[in-house]
């Protein structure tokens, strides 16, 4: 059985009555509450008491807790638990992700990144899903692929689908955490990169390409490699600098309606320097101009 930190941090034994927990909770709150304790680290130790304390002079929590101990909090100490919240962990936060909504409690469920998962407990039993996040290169995002991940030690290929956008979950099932014959869920939350070429507004992608100036000045056709393959560009005479084309149908997938977005291609003209001109033609340029 895993250890029962919470008791640890009220200084009470775990067959302390609901007394003896009140009296050592309003004696350490005396001691840590920031108004009266000024010391650094004093404040994360009042919403540790704080957060112990609503959980063990709950008898339907401190039940829960009794039965599965540190265990609710990934097997680590409460102490380390919380801190793995962030500095200014919120009380209703850590108590929604151990008990749930039911717990009485409002607040959102946070996702860790790779390597600090976040654990929750329901009343029905202990919450083996798994949440973390991922990210992936944008290319992935918009096309679809496959990403490797290693989740509790274990190396996993997660499919990725086509057009998936920054801050979408993906649940895997049965990547979970594993008790008594039971199997939880595996919850990614995808994170997408940034990339240096495209520029994607819902389903629409925008690409910057430069041309020259003869090109921009006469016309011309511009290969231009895409996401998809290389197409052509037909960029007629007088183009100007910042001029977007769109390309029909090669932007993002939707992924509820599998209506494929728009690409635009932006426009940037390659203007010379007048001393790379051939010396004549920067003479006319210059009189004409």
């Amino acid at each position: 059985m895993a250890g029962k930190s919470l008791y640890e941090t009220l200084g009470v034994t775990a067959s302390a009555t609901q007394e003896e927990i009140k009296k050592a909770y309003r004696r350490l709150a005396r001691k840590y509450h920031p108004d009266i304790n000024k010391e650094a680290g004093a404040e994360d130790k009042f919403k540790e008491i704080n957060a112990a304390y609503e959980i063990l002079s709950d008898e339907k929590k401190r039940s829960q807790y009794d039965q599965f101990g540190d265990s609710m909090f990934g097997n680590q100490s409460f102490h380390d638990f919380a801190q793995g919240q962030g500095g200014d962990f919120d009380l209703n936060d850590i108590l929604n992700q151990i008990f749930g909504q039911g717990g009485g409690f409002g607040g959102r469920r946070q996702g860790g990144g790779f390597g600090g998962f976040s654990s929750g407990f329901n009343f029905g039993g202990p919450d083996l899903d798994i949440h973390a996040r991922l990210t992936i290169p944008f290319n992935v995002a918009v096309m679809g692929g496959t990403q490797s991940v290693n989740v509790q030690g274990d190396s996993l290929n997660v499919k990725i689908p086509a057009g998936i956008k920054n801050g979408e979950v993906l649940r895997v099932k049965g990547r979970g955490k594993e008790m008594q014959g039971h199997r939880g869920d595996l919850h990614l939350e995808i994170l997408v990169a940034e990339s240096p070429e495209y520029v994607r507004e819902g389903d629409d992608l925008t690409k910057e390409t430069e041309i020259d100036l003869k090109t921009a000045i006469f016309g011309g056709k511009v290969p231009i490699k895409t996401l998809e393959k290389e197409i052509t560009l037909k960029v007629p005479e007088g183009t100007k600098c910042g001029q977007k084309f769109r390309v029909k149908g090669m932007g993002v997938t939707n992924r509820k309606s599998n209506i494929k977005g728009d690409l635009f291609i932006r426009i940037k003209v390659a203007i010379p320097k007048a001393s790379e001109l051939d010396a004549d033609l920067a003479k006319t340029l210059e009189e004409k101009l």
